[in-house]
């Protein structure tokens, strides 16, 4: 059973969201502050978390860079804040979407659902190898094992959260080749993301940041501007 964790300060919210996901069998815990939602997470080890952004105790952005410190869990923003510039702040600091209130409850469970599928082809491996017939892809920066679901730049293992992790895996499957905005967000975020390439940007920045030496003039994770990403060696 799927475990998720609802940190929410509304209490209808909460409720609803309790309701909604049990009826789908889905295992709910929730915490109506930050504080508590980072001790939950923490024991109780989610395998996807709600996260609202305007808790009492602390801002949501500081509880997404919290659990980045030492978990992968999927996180998915559910927030009043709708400006362009709150959602890529979040996606920044390391969740996996963005949904805002109101919203549908179907969409969310849907969103939900494919955050959860996201980790699980994450810790389960690669669908495929990539060119080469080898599931290790080192280059001159950073070597990465596909299998192993393991990164390293310079000696040092490099954190990726599971939707920077399928996206690096579609892109290296794909190498040397252009692979278009859709197909990205339909492999990482599902048939129901065709517009969203905010997404692709700021988690193409994340991937660069993390992997590239200079990530303003990459040398590996390539943008064809309005087409799509490419991986080069």
């Amino acid at each position: 059973m799927t475990r998720v964790l609802v940190v929410e300060d509304e209490p209808q919210l909460v409720r609803a969201l309790e309701i909604n996901l049990r009826a789908r069998e889905y295992e709910v815990e929730s915490a109506s502050d930050g504080g508590t939602g980072l001790r939950l997470a923490a024991a109780r080890a989610p395998d996807v978390v709600l996260l609202d952004l305007g808790l009492p105790d602390m801002d949501g952005i500081n509880v997404i860079k919290a659990l980045r410190h030492s978990s992968r869990v999927p996180i998915l923003v559910v927030s009043a804040r709708q400006s362009s510039d709150e959602r890529i702040t979040a996606l920044d600091a390391g969740a996996d979407d963005y949904i805002t209130k109101p919203f549908d409850m179907s969409e969310l469970v849907a969103r939900l659902r494919a955050a959860a599928r996201r980790a699980e082809r994450a810790v389960r491996g690669v669908r495929g190898v990539p060119v080469g017939g080898t599931s290790i892809v080192s280059t001159d920066e950073f070597t990465v094992d596909l299998l192993a679901k393991r990164a390293r730049r310079h000696g040092q293992d490099v954190r990726l959260t599971p939707t920077e992790w399928q996206l690096l895996e579609v892109l290296i499957r794909h190498r040397g080749r252009l692979v278009g905005q859709r197909q990205l967000l339909h492999e990482v975020w599902g048939t129901s993301y065709d517009r969203q390439t905010n997404h692709l940007r700021v988690y193409m920045a994340q991937l660069r940041r993390k992997l590239e030496a200079d990530p303003s003039h990459p040398r590996y994770l390539i943008t064809s501007p309005g087409m799509g990403y490419r991986f080069e060696i």
